[in-house]
């Protein structure tokens, strides 16, 4: 496909600015987030609309399908948290040291203001708006979701570091031990199985995953423009918080097995 004169610089100037919010958001200024990324979310839509992209092309359409298709999924979204927070087999798996570090106040601030403004609103106009309307002119659709969905993998690098040290129960499911080499003696002190850092194995998951919701977010988008997917965006994030503390507030599942045997001693 031949590509749109004014949608050629477009590209690279996109993601300049995404690579730049990235950066503050995540090691910079994170508490400046919803500042960032809405004058980021601004800075991209006046590019686009000054490269010739329209409205309807980013996923600016009619708001009643959107609600339906994303209220459905966030409440699915809903029902998989309360599942996952109230089995113990599960329950761990919530253990977030960023959402039970936060006072009320900044929980408040986390679900009404940093993940709706600082992250849904910045990463669903640039992965399922602007970048895909882009690409889609030079390369096709199929391409197009494909590639933002990959840039949207990739955008999680920073953060999945950082979850990697906030919850411990996901870093030991994503950390994996490698045997001794054969020529040591088993029983010397640097022969045992040895443990790699879970960071890799967590980022390479979050990495994939995210991609994987990309593509995704991108059906959604298709059936109900970008309101479907940031509804269902606002709600994992958002309940993620509000399940970490939830599930903190129930006992683990080995402590309940430990209850139970003291009980019947």
């Amino acid at each position: 496909m031949e590509e749109h004169g004014g949608t050629r610089h477009l590209l690279p100037s996109t993601l300049a600015v995404l690579l730049t919010a990235n950066v503050l958001n995540n090691r910079v200024a994170p508490r400046l987030a919803p500042v960032t990324s809405a004058a980021a979310t601004g800075l991209l839509l006046f590019m686009a609309r000054r490269a010739g992209l329209g409205w309807q092309e980013m996923g600016f359409t009619s708001g009643r399908k959107g609600t339906r298709v994303g209220g459905t999924l966030a409440a699915a979204v809903t029902a998989a948290y309360a599942g996952g927070v109230l089995l113990p087999a599960t329950r761990k798996l919530f253990h977030d040291e960023r959402a039970l570090s936060l006072s009320p106040a900044r929980l408040l601030e986390e679900t009404l203001i940093q993940v709706p403004i600082g992250t849904v609103l910045l990463e669903e106009v640039a992965f399922r708006g602007v970048l895909p309307a882009v690409l889609r002119r030079s390369h096709g659709p199929t391409t197009s979701v494909a590639a933002s969905s990959a840039l949207f993998g990739l955008w999680h690098v920073l953060p999945a570091v950082d979850m990697a040290a906030a919850n411990p129960a996901l870093g030991g499911l994503a950390s994996t031990t490698v045997p001794a080499p054969v020529n040591e003696a088993p029983d010397t002190p640097a022969s045992p199985s040895r443990r790699v850092p879970p960071v890799a194995a967590v980022v390479a998951g979050t990495v994939a995953s995210t991609t994987a919701a990309g593509v995704f977010f991108h059906e959604l988008r298709r059936r109900g423009g970008l309101l479907a997917p940031s509804l269902t965006h606002l709600a994992t994030n958002a309940l993620g918080f509000l399940a970490a503390r939830a599930a903190a507030r129930l006992p683990r599942r080995d402590q309940a097995v430990g209850t139970t045997r003291n009980d019947s001693a």
